[in-house]
């Protein structure tokens, strides 16, 4: 998709919508894991857990609030990428490894995901 947008009050308008960078410490609902957020953490380091909390990345909109779990791993053009689904309403997200995230953790859901391939 490529948007034109020549009003810059409208231009970001829209761009406000899609990401809000939000700097929140949390516990993980998982493992318990005390996480420091730097505004782009969406899931724990340790377990890679996540939580159903938002709409547009940041904007803490989702009244889910379901677990997020960690189900697959994908590399795109050198993107690596958690592929996370939603415990209670099933919504299926991918979102950025993060250089904090446990390699191990990581592994072992690229792993989980090649054995039901």
């Amino acid at each position: 998709m490529v948007l034109v947008c020549y009003n810059t009050d409208i231009l970001n308008e829209i761009l406000v919508k899609v990401f809000q960078k939000k700097i929140e410490d949390f516990v993980c609902e998982h493992c318990a894991f005390p996480v420091s957020g730097d505004g782009y953490t969406n899931h724990c380091p340790r377990c890679l857990y996540g939580k159903h909390v938002d709409v547009h990345p940041g904007d803490r909109a989702e009244t889910c609030g379901g677990l997020m779990e960690p189900m697959g791993y994908e590399r795109v053009d050198g993107r690596e990428r958690l592929i996370h689904r939603c415990l209670t309403c099933g919504l299926v997200r991918k979102n950025r490894v993060q250089e904090s995230d446990d390699f191990e953790a990581v592994l072992a859901v690229a792993k989980k995901q090649s054995k039901t391939i």
